[in-house]
């Protein structure tokens, strides 16, 4: 899907920009972000799959591509995104239900038909 891939482009086009222009906060940013999805107590799959329904919530987009790639990554299974995105539903009820739209169309692509 283009506007994936758009998301994807712009994204690691202004992480480099942020870099290039040693944004401190930024630099923190990631390395909280670093912090709180490595492995604890819950594993960064776990916590990626929690991500994945607050990103339905709060209707972010990129969030929701950016934490369905990285739960992939870190081998959640596609049932597993889809009850992470369910929960999302049912925590945020129909405004929520729309935003998963858009999360079944990111499964879509990271996860595509055998």
């Amino acid at each position: 899907m283009s506007k994936l891939r758009d998301m994807s482009a712009k994204r690691k086009k202004a992480h480099s920009k942020m870099l290039a222009l040693d944004s401190k906060v930024y630099k923190a940013f990631l390395d909280m972000e670093s912090a709180a999805f490595s492995d604890g107590a819950l594993s960064k799959m776990h916590k990626e799959l929690i991500a994945i329904g607050i990103s339905v919530v709060i209707d972010c987009e990129s969030c929701m591509q950016w934490h369905i790639e990285q739960a992939a990554k870190s081998g959640a299974d596609q049932r597993q995104v889809l009850e992470a995105i369910e929960v999302g539903i049912e925590m945020g009820g129909g405004p929520a239900t729309a935003h998963a739209r858009f999360a079944l169309d990111v499964m879509a692509d990271v996860f595509p038909a055998t």
